[in-house]
């Protein structure tokens, strides 16, 4: 078995892989290809962690296993960062397990690629701000996922604590982008594009904040209870989404179907987009929304080209594990 340490796999894992992985991953469920295991995720009642398991098989990629971790919110005061996972690979034809993954870097890594495969076919290709709300450990790999998908401008900024916004504003600065912090409902009168990527329990942005012809990526909200976005913006828009069952127990879905404000019907799946199946935006004033879940299968994926590229460049640790 091989063992990649988080150093190695922030070493061999880039965007650009990252995006292509994930996005294979989308086309690869609409396929019926790819499917992924129901979620196990519990709140510990110790540390207020959450901790839990995503699961899957990937056929077509020959990928099989699992990533355990989940959100310890007190981390920072130990100098950690508060999402802590692994990822554990299968041999599909024997079982036999293949490789465990440091699964932190990979895990923003393709959080933030999926907000980017939608992006890519959701929002207006006219598109020219970006408005993030949230400043967390992700914040950084979202902005770079996002501004890589279209010709933005400016980014615009939120975070209930403004001076986290540094690191966002150092990130846009570096990519030649103008950078600015205006009230929350300015932002959302003002992006283009939408990524929320935050923690919170309750609407941060309601539907009188968003234009006609925005593109929402709602990349924080995985756990039954969490909101970032008013319910009534997804009855309004199309809606989108890694796995329908999944959105509807813990993504930004759960909020208004239990409300009566979405029919689950009119959840499709941005795989369908992804193949052609589905047509996605369908006219330039339409709000569309990508409830980001994540699922197990991404993880997967980016961890088999992980383990994929460490065995070509010789990286990582190989233990004797079983017979």
């Amino acid at each position: 078995m091989l063992i990649i340490d988080e150093q190695t796999a922030g070493h061999l894992l880039d965007a650009q892989e990252a995006f292509h992985a994930v996005e294979e991953t989308f086309a690869a469920m609409a396929r019926g290809q790819a499917r992924n295991f129901p979620v196990v995720r519990e709140a510990l009642g110790h540390a207020d962690a959450l901790y839990g398991f995503k699961s899957g098989f990937d056929s077509a990629g020959a990928t099989l296993g699992l990533k355990a971790g989940g959100y310890w919110p007190h981390n920072a005061e130990h100098g950690l960062t508060n999402h802590q996972s692994s990822v554990f690979l299968f041999d599909p034809d024997t079982g036999r397990p293949t490789a465990m993954v440091s699964g932190n870097h990979l895990t923003a890594m393709r959080t933030a690629a999926a907000c980017a495969v939608s992006i890519r076919h959701l929002a207006r290709t006219d598109a020219d701000t970006l408005g993030i709300v949230g400043a967390g450990h992700q914040a950084v790999y979202q902005l770079r996922a996002a501004a890589a998908q279209r010709r933005f401008e400016r980014v615009v900024a939120w975070n209930r604590t403004p001076g986290r916004l540094t690191e966002l504003a150092a990130a846009a600065e570096a990519l030649g982008l103008a950078f600015e912090t205006p009230p929350l409902h300015r932002l959302g009168h003002e992006a283009d594009v939408i990524v929320t990527i935050t923690s919170c329990h309750e609407p941060l942005l309601m539907a009188e904040h968003v234009g006609p012809g925005t593109h929402l990526a709602c990349m924080g909200t995985d756990t039954a209870g969490k909101q970032e976005i008013d319910p009534l913006i997804l009855q309004q828009a199309q809606v989108f989404t890694d796995e329908a069952a999944q959105a509807v127990g813990l993504g930004e879905c759960q909020h208004a179907v239990d409300a009566g404000q979405l029919d689950v019907e009119r959840i499709q799946a941005l795989g369908d987009v992804v193949t052609g199946q589905c047509a996605g935006r369908t006219a330039a004033g339409d709000i569309t929304v990508f409830d980001g879940t994540g699922v197990g299968l991404q993880d997967l994926s980016v961890a088999r080209r992980v383990a994929a590229r460490a065995l070509e460049a010789g990286r990582g640790q190989h233990i004797h594990f079983g017979h």
